[in-house]
């Protein structure tokens, strides 16, 4: 892949994309809530919340997925957002004081796509997400 600012230099396989780490707060899922008009009080509503399955309230999986997306804009620039592909699954919930740990290693890359394993993980390493993303030339 060609040099852009904000991008990669040739991807190789094996190689690790830049990390994010982002702290999770009762305050920006709020803010989140609002800017994305999902009001859902098991993301907004601490009593509510504490008596689901959850026990408390949880982060907006389109809010974690963004920290992922910030993540590939970092590593491929523009590439990512024009024509970039993510398919994600959510093996358990991010929280307000959770810290989270977004990463990638591209697997393939081969000058016309590139395709990356992602994760996110809590302060105690738990997965929280992980999948593939795709990046065209």
């Amino acid at each position: 892949m060609s040099q852009r600012p904000g991008s990669l230099p040739e991807a190789t396989a094996g190689q690790a994309l830049p990390a994010v780490v982002r702290y999770v707060t009762q305050e920006k899922i709020n803010r989140y809530a609002r800017a994305s008009g999902d009001g859902n009080p098991l993301h907004t509503d601490p009593e509510y919340a504490a008596r689901t399955r959850f026990g408390g309230t949880i982060a907006h999986g389109l809010l974690v997925l963004a920290y992922v997306s910030e993540m590939l804009t970092a590593a491929f620039g523009e590439r990512w957002p024009n024509g970039g592909r993510l398919k994600s699954r959510f093996r358990a919930p991010a929280r307000p004081g959770d810290t989270l740990t977004v990463s990638g290693e591209v697997q393939k890359a081969d000058g016309v796509r590139t395709l990356c394993r992602i994760e996110v993980r809590n302060q105690a390493g738990e997965v929280l997400v992980d999948g593939e993303a795709e990046v065209g030339g």
